[in-house]
């Protein structure tokens, strides 16, 4: 097993010049927090401002991944009365929305309204769903994480009826979606389906075409392999390029094989190969195991350090532990419903000022 693994943040080199002119939004980033921060750089993206979504000027979007029983299933260490508070039905004006009562408990919790709701669907998986509507409906952004299938038979055409129908269900929403296709890439699990970086590649230059084809300007594509994918694997090969990706993004959970890591650790290679593009960083799934402990609040507490960077646009913790392979596997566990010093260390986390770019209303929390 490997020994815990932790680093001081390191520096924030300065951002090279400009890779490319491209269409939408440039915003110049604001300063970050954190020792040797040093001048933001540029950013770019081909996302229409006000149609798709787009860096905030300063700070990063927080936002969160929370399955429909609000915790992807108790931990069996959590006793009775605080799965019941955990649990309890949330009130609110969209609790009563299709998939939004989980969503709304957590926001309760933390004291704050996300600005980032994640769903997830399968390849062949209808949608628009009711949780994608209930959030476009409102005035959080829907990032939508749509699975990948054969690389190969993508390019070929075989799928591109299911591509256009599902690229007009985007368009029909009508608001603007962050749309992670294929996530995680990287992985040898997915070697059969994935191929190769330059089949990849391929596929998601056909879906963008398609998309262009039937005139989805709402969307902002989100590439996310693993931070893991660049330490040893090429993770970086897979990028399709700087003129086909509005958000450079990485899944970024410390790691089962860790006793303890701290997400500086977790993400510094990843950090490392993105300031050579001048793209907003999303972390899309973050999390503390439960195998912390009493160390969770810590973590946390750290993580929102490292995450004040002047790159770093948008934040999703990942509120589950459906990535668990049973009950006792609290390494793969990141819920945080029902742990009250996590929970507290995250609402710190979700209500500093850096992660509410929006000025959304703060309350105490419940």
């Amino acid at each position: 097993m490997k020994a815990r693994s932790r680093t001081a943040r390191a520096g924030l080199p300065i951002a090279g010049t400009a890779l490319l002119a491209v269409a939408g939004m440039i915003a110049t980033m604001a300063a970050g927090c954190g020792d040797g921060a040093g001048a933001a750089p540029k950013i770019t993206t081909t996302a229409r401002a006000g149609v798709a979504p787009v860096p905030p000027d300063k700070g990063a979007y927080f936002g969160a991944w929370v399955p429909e029983d609000g915790a992807g299933g108790p931990s069996p260490s959590q006793s009775p009365s605080e799965s019941a508070s955990a649990t309890a039905s949330p009130s609110g004006k969209d609790a009563g929305k299709p998939g939004m009562a989980p969503v709304v408990g957590f926001e309760q919790r933390l004291g704050r309204q996300l600005d980032i709701v994640q769903s997830y669907r399968g390849w062949k998986t209808e949608f628009p769903g009711g949780l994608e509507k209930s959030v476009a409906g409102g005035n959080r952004y829907l990032l939508l994480t749509w699975g990948g299938a054969d690389t190969r038979e993508i390019v070929q055409g075989k799928y591109d009826d299911l591509i256009a129908r599902r690229a007009r269900a985007v368009k029909a929403l009508g608001k603007p979606v962050f749309l992670r296709w294929s996530r995680d890439m990287d992985k040898s699990s997915g070697r059969k389906r994935v191929h190769s970086a330059g089949d990849f590649t391929a596929a998601w230059k056909h879906l963008r075409e398609i998309f262009e084809r039937e005139k989805v300007d709402n969307v902002a594509w989100v590439w996310c392999p693993t931070a893991r994918g660049f330490s040893g694997a090429d993770a970086g090969s897979y990028y399709p390029g700087d003129d086909q990706v509005d958000w450079i993004c990485a899944d970024a959970e410390p790691g089962g094989d860790y006793d303890y890591r701290d997400l500086s650790e977790a993400v510094k290679l990843f950090m490392q190969w993105a300031r050579g593009h001048h793209k907003p960083i999303m972390i899309a799934e973050f999390g503390v195991p439960k195998a912390y402990g009493p160390r969770r609040a810590e973590w946390l507490r750290e993580a929102a350090k490292t995450l004040q960077d002047p790159q770093v646009k948008a934040v999703v913790y990942f509120n589950s532990d459906e990535q668990a392979a049973n009950a006792r596997d609290r390494r793969r566990a990141y819920s945080v419903t029902g742990d009250k010093h996590a929970t507290s260390a995250l609402r710190e986390l979700a209500t500093t000022p850096y992660f509410n770019p929006r000025n959304l209303p703060v309350t105490s929390g419940g």
